[in-house]
């Protein structure tokens, strides 16, 4: 882990805001000239600090209106189920996002779909490939709050 100063989180703090600003932009908001700030970024990017620089889109726009977060028990714990389970969520595209818990539920995975049917057709492919003991489905209602950015 690269040793960050003050310039490297405003940096990082206007990237992870708006990516998408010039060069010339960055440096001026963060105070500092081009070539500095450019040779930081590059170093913040082959250090894996800055992992991707991606468009961030409106999944309602898309037709994903419906997002589920998916609580999983399993009563197989050994290395092939592990295996097994983590290559069939990678392979999902609609798992946003997939943790390994502490406590009584085992995973919790973030699925975006369209409908309730979509999602069913989700959960038939994963307990088809999977052998998984319980499965809880909550629909979010109302997203309140979805940050992409850090607290630096």
């Amino acid at each position: 882990m690269p040793k960050l100063d003050a310039l490297d989180l405003r940096i990082l703090d206007l990237l992870q805001h708006d990516a998408s600003r010039s060069l010339e932009e960055i440096a001026r908001a963060a105070g500092s000239s081009k070539t500095p700030v450019w040779n930081r970024i590059r170093k913040l990017r082959e250090a894996g600090v800055i992992k991707a620089e991606v468009a961030l889109l409106d999944a309602e726009s898309l037709g994903l209106e419906a997002c589920f977060f998916v609580l999983i028990r399993t009563s197989d714990h050994d290395a092939d189920w592990q295996a097994r389970f983590l290559e069939t969520v990678q392979a999902r595209p609609e798992v946003l996002e997939a943790h390994r818990l502490a406590g009584d539920i085992d995973y919790l995975l973030k699925v975006r779909v369209k409908n309730a049917r979509a999602y069913d057709t989700f959960y038939q492919a994963l307990i088809s490939q999977v052998n998984i003991h319980n499965v809880t489905a909550l629909l979010s209602m109302q997203e309140i709050k979805a940050e992409t950015a850090l607290p630096l």
